[in-house]
């Protein structure tokens, strides 16, 4: 396609969105007159700010400057904790450790946390819980998951809950970790439990109790808002795939 031809197109639809959103005096005109500069003018000074300022372009916007500069978050978040090393601060970069991986240094950052009299607190023990999970050490997330329980009877965290069940699968016991994702599953924001049970049951040798569990899943999702999905497409994927087998 001719490349005058293209920029006539790109110009027509700026027009029609910039008069569809009630921006068509003065942006019409100006596209209309200045082709091609009149169209980089409207994205630049209209639409890009305002994508920007949705959620996704949020997200876009994240994600862009964490590939360009992956470290300037933590960088951040470090000099706040030079400037005031309160309990809040801290539980921040140690969240970032934990999405960047750094997993011994979350695990730090909360040990810091858990030794203060105010940061003695659930939360802040299921974050070192994930810490160790993340670094591999499956036996000791069990353990801290346990500790949490017992002392925080009341104390309620879906991603916690599954956090649990994953970690008594990675230390070998299936049965309960089974018995953990069923119980899960039955308030989860998401489909991950309800899989994650299925599998398991697979590896017990429950087959068909695996398949209806996996047929389930792949059925209620089907019928879920495209949305839903959307969030969900990893284990959907997963869900369809195990029953292929």
């Amino acid at each position: 396609m001719p490349i005058v031809l293209v920029l006539a197109v790109i110009n027509i639809l700026l027009i029609i969105h910039a008069a569809k959103t009630g921006r068509f005096s003065p942006w019409g005109f100006i596209i209309l007159m200045m082709p091609g500069i009149g169209a980089i003018a409207y994205l630049a000074m209209e639409l890009i700010p305002e994508w920007f300022g949705t959620r996704q372009g949020q997200q876009a916007r994240t994600k862009v400057g964490r590939a360009l500069d992956p470290d300037k978050r933590t960088r951040a978040l470090q000099d706040q904790l030079a400037i005031a090393d309160t309990i809040a601060n801290r539980a921040a970069l140690a969240e970032e450790c934990l999405a960047r991986g750094r997993y011994r240094e979350a695990e730090a950052h909360y040990d810091a946390i858990l030794g203060r009299p105010l940061g003695d607190e659930p939360g802040h023990l299921l974050g070192k819980a994930r810490a160790a999970f993340g670094d591999g050490r499956f036996f000791e997330t069990v353990y801290l998951l346990d500790r949490l329980r017992e002392r925080w009877p009341e104390f309620e965290s879906a991603e916690g809950h599954l956090l649990y069940a994953r970690a008594l699968e990675e230390s070998g016991r299936l049965a309960e970790a089974a018995d953990e994702y069923r119980e899960v599953s039955e308030y989860y924001a998401g489909a991950e439990p309800r899989v994650r049970y299925g599998l398991a049951l697979r590896k017990l040798g429950r087959e068909a109790d695996a398949r209806e569990t996996l047929c389930e899943v792949v059925k209620r999702l089907e019928l879920a808002p495209r949305y839903v999905r959307k969030t969900q497409a990893e284990w959907l994927a997963m869900a369809r795939q195990a029953l292929r087998v």
